[in-house]
């Protein structure tokens, strides 16, 4: 019995240095282990004490005192520590996004709209398309006396056009390496346009020609303000190789080098041009003397962004010589995406008027007046 009173007495004054040691002042502790306290008989105060602690509330522990310095704050997640995104990471962005004008994307001038070396990428329209002109060339000729044909071939006006264009960046950042985001390049393009006698079956449906151009492309980014809010973008060197791989008496070819810049205002208008020299042959391996008098030595394109589904182009060559001849060619481009699939994609319904000389090398020194309608597959 003195050791359960011992205890009791232990108990009670314990429970106040417990209370104090949590924080709550004494006057605030309850009276009923007081009264149990003052007990005499043990079994009794000892039942109080056991009736006492039952019907206390869990004290929670008073928040500690505030560290003079701040803890280590904890690990953060792993998205958080991703480091920003690049440029050309960025959503919408690249050479197929529409965060950057159509220009910039095409050559990939900047940083945000590289989409990698050695990748496969369109150059000028690959398409498909339904041909009728004022003429065709059944007897081609040239100023070299060995370079026309012997006879007639009973070719049609009406026929199918085929073309392919593609490219690829060999190299970038050459001269650039040193700017945070204007990149150059250097590309690798090759164009081959058919013309398929489709509608002649009675010999064999050839194909009438087929032009093949490679060429080699060094383009140089610019961000100059012009007037009227024009932006100069580009300037570029090229070299190309342009021949119907024919043998005598039809074969047709030249070499050239050209100068090439552009501009653009507010990605609804954009201009081009290219002027080019060609490099001289022998008078033994020339084919087409003379070309440049006819197909021209300059060429200026305007282009119009009407909307996100209509693309106006007109393309204009001129020979500079004592005759002025050279070509026009006015294009109209309307997306099929946005009727037809019901998002918008790289395919084009592809109307084209020319008129002049060079639609083909075969046709380099023949004018005439072409009507085409087709699709196309445009900077895919």
């Amino acid at each position: 019995m003195r050791r359960t009173a011992t205890a009791a007495l232990l108990l009670g004054a314990a429970l106040p240095l417990a209370a104090q040691a949590q924080g709550a002042p004494v006057a605030q502790a309850d009276a009923g282990w007081r009264a149990c306290v003052a007990m005499a008989d043990g079994l009794a105060r000892l039942a109080c004490f056991d009736q006492w602690a039952g019907d206390q509330a869990p004290v929670a522990p008073a928040s500690a005192p505030t560290a003079r310095h701040e803890a280590a704050p904890t690990a953060a997640p792993v998205a958080a520590l991703k480091p920003p995104a690049a440029p050309d990471e960025a959503p919408g962005s690249g050479c197929r996004g529409t965060d950057y004008s159509t220009l910039s994307r095409f050559w990939e001038l900047e940083a945000g709209t590289d989409c990698g070396a050695l990748r496969f990428r369109g150059y000028r329209p690959m398409s498909v398309s339904l041909v009728d002109a004022s003429s065709v060339n059944r007897q081609p000729t040239s100023a070299s006396p060995d370079r026309n044909a012997g006879a007639p071939v009973d070719y049609r006006k009406t026929e199918m056009r085929l073309q392919l264009s593609v490219r690829t960046k060999l190299a970038q950042g050459l001269l650039t390496h040193d700017e945070p985001v204007l990149r150059d390049s250097l590309w690798f393009g090759y164009t081959q346009q058919s013309y398929w006698q489709l509608f002649s079956p009675g010999i064999s449906r050839p194909f009438r020609n087929t032009d093949h151009e490679p060429e080699f492309i060094y383009v140089y980014p610019t961000d100059a303000r012009l007037p009227f809010g024009w932006r100069w973008r580009y300037s570029g060197i090229g070299l190309v190789h342009q021949s119907n791989g024919q043998s005598l008496p039809l074969s047709r070819s030249w070499n050239r080098v050209y100068l090439m810049t552009g501009m653009e205002l507010a990605d609804r208008w954009r201009i081009t041009a290219r002027v080019w020299k060609r490099i001289p042959e022998s008078a033994a391996n020339d084919d087409n003397p003379g070309i440049s008098n006819y197909i021209g030595r300059a060429e200026l394109a305007l282009g119009w962004n009407a909307d996100k589904d209509n693309t106006l182009l007109l393309t204009t060559r001129h020979s500079f010589g004592s005759t002025a001849r050279g070509s026009a060619r006015l294009e109209w481009l309307y997306s099929l995406g946005t009727s037809w699939v019901g998002q918008s994609t790289n395919l084009r319904l592809h109307t084209q008027l020319f008129s002049g000389y060079g639609d083909s090398l075969i046709d380099y020194n023949r004018r005439r007046t072409v009507f085409s309608v087709g699709v196309s597959l445009v900077d895919f």
